[in-house]
């Protein structure tokens, strides 16, 4: 059992960040078999690529600095907020100092691969970061990059609906939504049930990272320097990506009232969204989703409110009721 001790100043600086780099390396280690089994069609579309990396790249030496719970902070560093982008990451990881990034190697390289001599070469060379900072850069590219919009608009629909429970019911609530194995207890205690750290983890007015994942199952948790305490959580809407069994309607009788591009778009604003991130989220052209959201709010179906720079929709009791009787 871990426990987060949270005290109000806590609540007031903690923050939701998204990680791409952090994303890749979950990625990457399913692809190895060291992380939660990839579905059947990403595995099948993906699989003859990595083991190409693996082959023509350095990719072997940052995957041998990875367990099945972790990896080296280097080549996953802290994010600093939503707008953290790959470009973001590799620059970090580019600028590690090679000393620190040969004590991570100490640490973490412990694994057989380690000690193969191909991968004992590169963590030895004088030019280490920068062999792994392009193998990771290929990586991202060539396995991750194409699908990233699509997954990263599925992480910031999560932080629009996380933020819209905190406003609404307030931090333990929100606490509790992540994952079934977290529970707000009294006093300012978060408890994270069946993880493998045990222990309290005292926050001391620095709040905690939240950060959503498309390829975490479950509960990560970050709890040394020079990552701030941190938590990682399955993004809701993941779902469909993992062919789990979803949780909204079927849109089959929606989808004979509107239609099918209008239904699919009433069934994924179960949170408020905008645009471009239905667009991103759904694979459909912005210019479609604009015209069909227009003709579900002439309906009365959904509303629109400005929220910072974006708008955002959310259906109305009328569209709510419409989704419920389509079950």
């Amino acid at each position: 059992m871990l426990r987060f001790e949270v005290s109000v100043q806590d609540l007031l600086r903690s923050r939701f960040a998204l990680s791409p780099a952090m994303d890749l390396c979950s990625l990457l280690r399913s692809l190895a078999g060291q992380n939660r089994p990839l579905p059947r069609a990403w595995a099948t579309r993906l699989l003859p690529a990595f083991e190409r990396l693996r082959r023509e790249t350095e990719l072997d030496a940052a995957l041998a600095l990875h367990t099945p719970q972790s990896g080296p902070n280097f080549v996953a560093p802290p994010p600093r907020g939503l707008n953290q982008t790959w470009a973001d990451d590799l620059a970090m990881i580019r600028a590690t100092p090679l000393e620190a990034a040969r004590h991570e190697f100490a640490t973490t390289a412990a694994g057989p691969s380690a000690h193969d001599p191909r991968v004992r070469a590169v963590l030895d060379s004088t030019d280490a970061v920068s062999r792994i900072a392009e193998a990771m850069d290929q990586a991202w590219h060539e396995l991750l990059a194409t699908d990233w919009p699509q997954l990263r608009a599925i992480c910031e629909r999560d932080v629009v609906h996380r933020v819209g429970v905190i406003g609404e019911h307030g931090w333990a609530t929100t606490i509790e939504s992540l994952h079934p194995s977290i529970a707000w207890r009294g006093a300012g205690g978060i408890e994270v049930g069946f993880f493998p750290s045990v222990g309290n983890v005292r926050l001391a007015g620095n709040g905690l990272l939240l950060i959503p994942s498309v390829f975490v199952g479950n509960i990560a948790a970050h709890l040394e320097d020079p990552w701030p305490r941190t938590l990682v959580y399955p993004a809701r809407g993941t779902a469909a990506l993992w062919g789990e069994q979803e949780t909204v309607p079927q849109p089959d009788a929606l989808t004979a009232l509107v239609g099918r591009a209008r239904a699919r778009l009433l069934l994924a604003l179960d949170a408020p969204a905008s645009t471009s991130h239905l667009a991103r989220s759904l694979a459909m052209a912005p210019g479609a989703v604009g015209d069909h959201l227009a003709i579900l709010r002439g309906a009365g179906l959904l509303v629109r409110a400005r929220s910072g720079r974006s708008v955002l929709y959310r259906r109305t009791p009328l569209g709510e009721a419409l989704v419920a009787g389509s079950g």
